[in-house]
């Protein structure tokens, strides 16, 4: 699926509206991963559980973004963000949400990019 922070994709043409889309993880944090942030934070250093944890709650977050937007018709996304926030002292919320379209190739960089992706002619506007 293509996805672009801009509201606009050089190239290619909005063709429909689908929608507001969005997917959520929630996560617990780890308590082995905190007690080694802790000792990090004293020598200091990348904190790799950490990274590691939140790369995999945003991929799965993006991947529900995915999902959502392919069941109310996009074959894109615009205005893609991320928004994080701790729940409590121990959860984690990651929301990927943006703008699900239907947008077409109008020009040969595009239409090579839509190759890549695998997109077929989209459907018409209303099915």
């Amino acid at each position: 699926m293509l996805v672009v922070t801009t509201n606009e994709i050089a190239g290619w043409q909005i063709q429909r509206v689908c929608g507001e889309v969005f997917g959520l993880t929630v996560r617990s944090r780890n308590a082995f991963s905190q007690m080694g942030a802790g000792f990090k934070s004293i020598f200091g250093g990348e904190l790799g559980g950490m990274t590691k944890q939140l790369t995999e709650s945003r991929n799965e977050a993006m991947n529900r973004l995915f999902d959502s937007a392919k069941a109310r018709g996009g074959n894109a996304i615009i205005g893609m963000r991320f928004d994080t926030s701790d729940l409590g002292d121990t959860w984690t919320e990651i929301c990927a949400y943006g703008t699900a379209v239907v947008a077409v190739p109008i020009d040969d960089a595009a239409r090579h990019t839509a190759q890549e992706l695998g997109y077929g002619q989209p459907a018409p506007p209303g099915r």
